[in-house]
């Protein structure tokens, strides 16, 4: 005996609950096996290019694993070594570039810088401030990082469940499909083509976006001599996977970094500015648009509210998975209002 629509939502909202509850409760448990869900679907199209050019499944994710870890070992050793050393130095040097703001302030508001003045006064306590906690900070998060992500998962277990999940992946796919409810096969396919497409466009589109601005903001910057250009150009690059947040944030750094740096040599300060609005122009006008695609459905509103509520629920793990599920639930929300307007709900009886 078929089951009742009622029948069906009952299921399939039990089913949700359990997942969300079986996600809070294993945490962080589950979380390198989420990364290398994540890395094996990022790169199943790689491997599905290798094989359209000849090559087996598994000769193929061997490619893909000996260039990831050439990459990840270049990154180990000339990239995040700089990158903490100049993060740890700008923690440092902040109480002096609150001084010469001071300064600067001074020399051309005498009145608001007064001895006792309210504004003196903040400004000495942020300068003390970031450089008390911004440490504080940074080792924190060092710490929470090595302690979440340790040697043993950063190394074996990530890769290990990538490996496998990117050899067996196309057979993974078609036994889900084997055990799909056969009265809802077609519509469950479209769905899920549709949150693939999504997925696609934005998590693997987004993040070689950040990449390559992430990329041409740190060797622009050092090119122009910015201290701290290594950092502002990471920075900026990771938040571009949160629209307009990383133009915003790694702008208003750099352009603050340039104005203490470059005061009164202004074609530097403009070449920082440059930078940003080149930068800004080719995600706007190239790679948004050829990447990622117009059709994403993720408004960043909608991006922001999902890892701030993920985030909050599921820490770490959380974050890791807000976008899919951002991503899962706008397309259903989708086909449900889809539905809704083809409903009698919303048309009325007499409509035909």
């Amino acid at each position: 005996m078929p089951l009742t629509p009622r029948q069906q939502a009952i299921y399939w909202g039990i089913a949700i609950i359990v997942f969300l509850l079986a996600l809070y409760a294993l945490g962080n448990v589950i979380m390198p096996f989420l990364l290398g869900g994540a890395i094996a679907y990022v790169l199943d199209p790689v491997a599905d290019r290798f094989q359209k050019l000849g090559l087996s499944r598994a000769l193929s994710v061997a490619i893909i694993s000996l260039v990831a870890l050439l990459l990840f070992v270049l990154l180990i050793l000339l990239v995040i070594p700089t990158l903490i050393r100049q993060a740890n130095d700008l923690v440092q040097i902040a109480p002096t570039l609150f001084e010469n703001l001071q300064t600067w302030l001074a020399a051309r508001f005498p009145d608001l810088l007064v001895e006792g003045s309210t504004i003196r006064t903040q400004l000495d306590n942020i300068g003390s401030m970031i450089q008390s906690r911004g440490g504080q900070l940074l080792e924190t998060v060092l710490s929470s990082a090595l302690g979440l992500v340790n040697v043993v998962v950063l190394l074996v277990v990530v890769p290990v469940v990538a490996i496998y999940l990117l050899v067996d992946w196309d057979n993974m796919v078609a036994r889900i499909d084997e055990m799909l409810p056969r009265d809802h096969v077609s519509t469950i396919r479209d769905l899920a083509g549709q949150i693939d497409r999504t997925l696609a466009s934005f998590i693997r589109g987004q993040g070689l976006v950040c990449l390559i601005l992430g990329t041409y903001y740190a060797i622009a910057l050092a090119l122009v001599g910015l201290n701290f250009g290594l950092v502002v150009g990471a920075v900026a690059g990771a938040l571009t996977f949160i629209p307009y947040v990383g133009a915003v944030v790694g702008g208003g750094l750099a352009m603050g970094l340039a104005l203490f740096q470059f005061w009164g040599d202004w074609p530097w300060i403009i070449a920082v500015y440059a930078i940003f609005q080149s930068g800004q122009f080719v995600e706007g006008n190239i790679l948004t648009p050829k990447l990622v695609g117009s059709s994403v459905g993720l408004h960043p509103v909608w991006l922001l509210f999902a890892l701030s509520v993920f985030g909050s629920l599921f820490g770490f793990v959380g974050l890791l998975v807000a976008v899919p599920v951002a991503a899962v639930i706008g397309v259903l929300a989708r086909f449900a209002l889809d539905r809704y307007r083809h409903s009698t709900l919303y048309r009325g009886k007499s409509e035909d």
